[in-house]
């Protein structure tokens, strides 16, 4: 190695780090998932406005076991921001990826094993072996020492975790298979005055209102869940929380960010559009809140055995759903 210590960002610092507002106590799910989660601190440690990029949760839909696993799409990251994305080919030791493109500039978006991930106290830190994703920004290997993004925030991590993480303390394994990476460029980073952001994202907004789902997802989630139920109880509530991390919390965490995204554009727009907005951003919210509320109803059911009827709580979230997307249809279809 020709080097041991690379950053990517020089003055980013995991002490004082302060998450941006979408993962502050106001936030319905303070976690969304582990892909766009390290991209709305990224944005927002590279003083952009991560807002900005989230129209694309409309597009969100109840698949059959799970929701979308929602992500920003790449292409949007660029015309935003100027973020470049590529696949990366772990070809050798992560590491020695890590201290090459740190060093120039660029981060590296990885899998990662949550169990030598120090944030993770509490819940999977040395208890589980659990995939995640995280964005390294600064290597220091003689030190043993990793600045990285995960979930909510910037951390570091150092020692034994830095050790295992790497793998450092196992020779070639042939039958080890490199987890997924991608290299994050952001040397062509570009601040747009703000109402010609506001405007590509709305443009973006528009696109994805056209990609809904054509039937109500949430009516569907609906009689799924009352299907599914007996066997969630069957199989106890390891096999419901890991199921209620796909659907429950997908669901409910992207309608949060889409009505943060509503408002962020309401704040923008005048007279009719903002009212629409605004009214479109608190169906989806309630939506948000609702699945919140289930994820803990649904885990006592699990637990208890007993009877739910969560009927009631779907009809209103599915009538939320429909509001919401017609008055965006109605209002978008207007102009700007």
């Amino acid at each position: 190695m020709t080097v041991s210590r690379a950053t990517a960002v020089p003055a980013l610092k995991a002490a004082g780090y302060r998450p941006h507002a979408l993962h502050g106590p106001e936030a319905v799910w303070l976690e969304k998932n582990c892909y766009i989660d390290v991209w709305i601190e990224l944005v927002h440690a590279l003083g952009l406005e991560p807002l900005a990029m989230l129209g694309f949760t409309l597009a969100v839909d109840f698949e059959g076991d799970q929701w979308t696993f929602f992500k920003p799409p790449h292409d949007e990251l660029r015309d935003l921001y100027g973020i470049d994305v590529q696949e990366l080919t772990v070809w050798r030791p992560l590491i020695e990826h890590a201290l090459e493109h740190l060093a120039a500039g660029k981060l590296i978006g990885t899998e990662a094993d949550a169990f030598w991930l120090p944030d993770t106290a509490g819940t999977d830190y040395r208890n589980n072996h659990v995939k995640t994703t995280i964005l390294l920004a600064d290597v220091d290997l003689d030190a043993r020492r990793l600045g990285y993004f995960h979930n909510g925030g910037y951390f570091e991590l150092g020692g034994e975790d830095f050790t295992r993480l790497f793998r450092l303390d196992v020779g070639p394994d042939p039958s080890f298979l490199p987890l997924y990476a991608e290299l994050i460029h952001v040397d062509r980073l570009q601040r747009l005055a703000p109402d010609v952001l506001a405007a590509r994202s709305f443009d973006r907004l528009r696109r994805h209102l056209a990609r809904r789902p054509a039937r109500n997802p949430v009516r569907r989630f609906g009689d799924s869940f009352a299907q599914n139920l007996p066997q969630l109880q069957a199989r106890g509530l390891p096999y419901y929380h890991a199921w209620a991390f796909a659907a429950i919390r997908q669901a409910g965490a992207a309608y949060d960010l889409t009505a943060a995204h509503l408002r962020w554009h309401a704040t923008r727009g005048a007279g009719e559009l903002q009212s629409a907005l605004t009214a479109a951003a608190e169906c989806f919210d309630l939506i948000s809140q609702g699945h919140k509320a289930l994820i803990l109803k649904g885990a006592r059911a699990v637990n208890s055995g007993r009877p739910f009827d969560a009927a009631p709580m779907f009809a209103d979230m599915a009538g939320a759903w429909d509001r919401g997307m017609g008055l965006l249809t109605e209002a978008i279809a207007q102009p700007a």
